[in-house]
C-alpha cells in the first residue's frame, strides 16, 4: 500500500472567554479557586492559619472569594469559599477569614483593576528564598518568566494586619505579577486563578532551583537580552494559563469533591 503522505497538523490553544452569564464565571472562577487549594496542598505549601487565595467576583468587582480560616487546604472546596468585601464584612459564609490574608488581598485587589486572582502562602522554598532578601536570578528558562516582572518587600515588620502595610506591599508589587516579601515568603497575582496559581508553583520552583543550584556552586545566570527574550516567551499570563490545564484535569479527576 502506498502511504499518502499528509500535512503536518497544526496545534492551537485556545484561551477561554469569561462566561456572559454572571452566576456561570463565578462558578468557573470558584471551581478553579477550590482546586488552586487542592493542588496547593499537594505542593506541600499548606501549613497551620497560613495562606490565601484570593479572586475577584465578577459581578461586584470590589468584593472577592477567599478560603476560610483553619480550614485544611487538601479539604476546601467550592462551597466553602468565602465572600468578603474591601471593608472586611464577610457577606457570605460563616467562617472567619485570615485577617492578614484580608489585608494583604484586599489592598492589592484595589490598587489592581487587572488582577481577579492573588496567590501566598508560607510554602518552604519560598521562605527560604525570602529569608536571603534578594530578587531571582534568571538561573533557568523557568525562572525567567520572573526576570524583571517581580518584586522585593522588605523589611519584614510583623505579621501583615495594618492596613498601611498591605497599602504599602501593593505599591512595591506595582504591575508586576509577583512578590517576594522578605522572611516571609511569595506572592504571586494574574488576571485569571489559573495564571495565579501556576505563577505561585513556578516560583516556589524557581526559588527551590536557585537555592540548589547556589548550594552546588556558583551558577552563571542567563545574559540579561536573553532572559529578556524568554521571558516574553514564558512568563506571559496566557502562558500561565494554559500550563494551569494539565493540573486542573489532574486535580479534578484525583479529588472530584472539590466541585461540591
Amino acid at each position: 500500500m502506498t502511504r499518502v503522505e499528509q500535512a503536518p497538523r497544526k496545534f492551537s490553544l485556545v484561551e477561554r472567554q469569561p462566561s456572559a452569564s454572571a452566576e456561570e464565571e463565578r462558578l468557573h472562577r470558584k471551581q478553579r479557586l477550590a482546586a488552586t487549594f487542592r493542588l496547593f496542598a499537594r505542593y506541600g505549601f499548606d501549613q497551620g492559619l497560613a495562606g490565601h487565595v484570593t479572586v475577584r467576583d465578577p459581578e461586584y468587582p470590589n468584593r472577592f472569594w477567599i478560603n476560610p480560616l483553619a480550614q485544611h487546604f487538601g479539604r476546601i472546596k467550592v462551597s466553602d469559599l468565602q465572600l468578603v468585601d474591601h471593608e472586611g464584612n464577610i457577606l457570605i459564609g460563616n467562617r472567619p477569614i485570615n485577617q492578614a490574608g484580608f489585608v494583604i488581598h484586599s489592598a492589592i485587589h484595589a490598587a489592581r483593576p487587572d488582577v481577579l486572582a492573588a496567590a501566598h502562602t508560607h510554602s518552604t522554598y519560598g521562605k527560604a528564598w525570602a529569608s536571603l532578601g534578594r530578587l531571582l536570578d534568571p538561573l533557568t528558562q523557568d525562572s525567567c518568566a520572573f526576570f524583571e516582572d517581580h518584586a522585593l518587600f522588605d523589611p519584614f515588620s510583623g505579621v501583615v494586619l495594618a492596613e498601611e502595610e498591605g497599602v504599602r506591599l501593593a505599591e512595591t508589587l506595582g504591575s508586576k505579577k509577583a512578590i517576594i516579601l522578605q522572611n516571609h515568603g511569595l506572592l504571586t497575582v494574574g488576571p485569571t486563578v489559573e495564571a495565579a496559581a501556576w505563577w505561585f508553583i513556578t516560583m516556589d520552583n524557581a526559588a527551590h532551583a536557585q537555592l540548589l543550584a547556589e548550594a552546588a556552586g556558583e551558577p552563571k545566570p542567563i545574559p540579561p537580552d536573553v532572559a529578556r527574550l524568554t521571558a516574553s516567551q514564558v512568563g506571559t499570563h496566557k502562558g500561565g494559563y494554559f500550563s494551569f490545564q494539565p493540573l486542573w484535569d489532574w486535580i479534578v479527576a484525583a479529588e472530584p469533591d472539590l466541585l461540591d
